[in-house]
């Protein structure tokens, strides 16, 4: 559970489950069943990432205090049986999700474990692009859980995973900036590490805890959540402004702890208000009194059976 950085994976299993309840609940085809089977496959997947990257950043872990106490650089594993779990764990992962869910969760789950470990990891030691790439690997799998409920990724899934992305800029910068000597000490390249002042790591924070807001908007707009969603979007991006406007304004430790907490918070709200209000580009609720279960099919017409004449 520790080579597989078993907090770090239950979130992102959080975040996939997500898009399929928000996706399920309006096309109204929840199963548990394929629910379950997606967040195993994406679990494992998510463990085989994290063990390929912790053989890949074993001497570099070592040199930092948050890291050094995991089991590569500690040598309670070896850099050839990290590598070999994460295989396994990935190999695995793709399989269940392939027939469990669908041939597009599938392959969302292969180019996120690709991303993560073939493009995030070696890039964190030579660019600060890194923190985007990371940002793309954390959005991906809300669009997994989507996938797996509707089979295609609708604009719904996009603007899922783009609220996923803009929150993970001032989550992870306001963590660079708490541990940016260890981040330095340990040669990576963060925007923390880059420009000591903390001026553009501040100025980041705060541009898109701004940008949230409309993000997350983005899902009434479309038509997939309602006003009372907006308003508790607004309220929770607002309230993380308010902290980055802080931060931006101190750049001290204890605010940027602050700032890091609270998009810890942020997130679980924000998907309980999703989840709560939910609902597809239509009035499903509508189209189930009237006796549909499903959304119609390309070119099918609404018809309300209450209007047709009964003999």
């Amino acid at each position: 559970m520790e080579l597989g950085k078993a907090r770090l994976s239950a979130m992102v299993v959080l975040t996939t489950a997500l898009g399929y309840a928000v996706a399920a609940k309006a096309t109204l085809n929840f199963d548990w069943r394929v629910l379950g089977w997606t967040c195993l496959g994406t679990f494992l997947a998510a463990v085989g990432a994290s063990a390929f990257n912790q053989a890949w950043e074993m001497l570099r872990d070592a040199k930092m205090e948050r890291t050094k106490r995991r089991p590569v650089p500690t040598e309670e594993i070896s850099r050839a049986h990290a590598a070999f779990v994460g295989a396994i764990a990935s190999i695995a992962g793709i399989t269940i999700l392939y027939p469990t869910s669908n041939r597009l969760t599938a392959i969302l789950g292969i180019v996120n474990i690709l991303l993560y470990v073939l493009v995030y990891t070696p890039l964190k030691p030579v660019s600060t692009v890194n923190t985007l790439v990371g940002a793309v690997v954390g959005g991906i799998p809300p669009m997994m859980g989507w996938a797996a409920a509707t089979g295609s990724p609708s604009a719904g899934a996009w603007v899922l995973g783009s609220i996923l992305f803009v929150w993970q800029i001032p989550h992870f910068l306001a963590l660079t900036w708490m541990y940016r000597y260890e981040y330095a000490k340990a040669g990576f390249k963060m925007v923390s590490t880059v420009e000591l002042t903390g001026r553009l790591t501040a100025l980041l924070t705060l541009l898109y805890s701004i940008v949230l807001i409309p993000t997350a908007a983005a899902m009434s707009m479309t038509g997939h959540a309602g006003w009372p969603f907006a308003l508790v979007a607004a309220l929770l991006g607002t309230g993380l402004t308010c902290l980055a406007l802080r931060f931006t304004a101190t750049r001290a430790y204890a605010d940027a702890r602050r700032l890091f907490l609270a998009t810890i918070v942020y997130l679980p709200l924000l998907s309980g208000a999703l989840v709560l209000d939910a609902r597809g580009p239509y009035d499903w609720m509508l189209r189930g009194e009237a006796g549909y279960s499903s959304p119609p099919a390309a070119g099918e017409t609404f018809v309300d059976p209450s209007t047709i004449p009964q003999r």
